[in-house]
């Protein structure tokens, strides 16, 4: 049998969100392999071997994928969401440039899923209706400093952000930097969206302004979500959620 990686997005939690073709793969793997929480969130036949790791061994992970299919399995590397955002995608083309010649020959594929941001989009309504770009937040991999010039040049540009991985006990303090380092170019009553577990039992979501957003708000199981000038709250009847909906069109400056 030849070896074979499917890099599977299982979306944001909720099995309505997972597509098709990620489930339909999901049935044909001898192996499941990703960060444990991922990995146990897959109903799969008994025969299929689960390799689960913590969530800051991606490089391992990766390669441990890459010399099981080397040894003629079918591997499955699951991510949260889309796994070519942030995940493992990434991940395993990484250890491919830098590992044998014989792992070029793999049969390797990408299968997309829902990525947070849109399912968190959806749910407040139609916040990327412009233009709009999508950070991690987290400097284990990029210098702070790189993160603070991307989220000014982001507002600068008038870019609605989405910040993934805001806030982890491991990082307790970025996000209150970043909110505070934002409202020095962007309105102080522009929308922010908390948006956590979206599609799961405990989803929450909760609108402020980038002046009262309180980084306390965020988890790693969050999304953050901050408009632009464009940006607009339609207010609701009392108990209703307001929709949270950017411009399509811009004026020129």
């Amino acid at each position: 049998m030849s070896g074979r990686i499917s890099i599977i997005g299982l979306g944001p939690g909720n099995i309505l969100q997972r597509t098709p073709q990620a489930t339909q793969v999901l049935e044909q793997v001898t192996d499941l392999v990703g960060y444990g929480p991922y990995v146990q969130r897959v109903e799969a036949p008994h025969h299929v071997i689960r390799h689960s790791s913590d969530n800051r061994v991606e490089a391992e992970r990766a390669r441990h994928a890459l010399e099981m299919a080397s040894a003629g399995r079918h591997v499955g590397v699951v991510s949260g969401g889309d796994a070519g955002v942030f995940a493992m995608a990434s991940a395993v083309f990484e250890q491919v440039q830098l590992g044998p010649d014989t792992w070029r020959t793999l049969d390797i594929e990408v299968i997309p899923g829902v990525s947070a941001v849109l399912a968190a989009a959806a749910s407040l309504g139609a916040p990327l209706g412009g233009d709009f770009c999508v950070m991690s937040l987290s400097d284990n991999l990029k210098p702070w400093p790189v993160v603070l010039r991307r989220l000014q040049l982001a507002a600068e540009a008038g870019f609605v952000i989405a910040l993934y991985n805001p806030r982890s006990q491991a990082r307790p303090w970025q996000l209150g930097e970043a909110l505070l380092h934002l409202r020095q170019f962007v309105p102080l009553h522009t929308p922010v969206a908390f948006a956590r577990a979206i599609g799961r039992p405990d989803e929450a979501v909760r609108i402020t302004s980038i002046e009262e957003a309180d980084a306390d708000l965020a988890d790693m199981s969050t999304l953050v979500l901050i408009g632009c000038a464009a940006s607009r709250l339609i207010e609701r009847p009392s108990g209703h959620q307001p929709w949270f909906y950017t411009l399509r069109s811009v004026v020129a400056e």
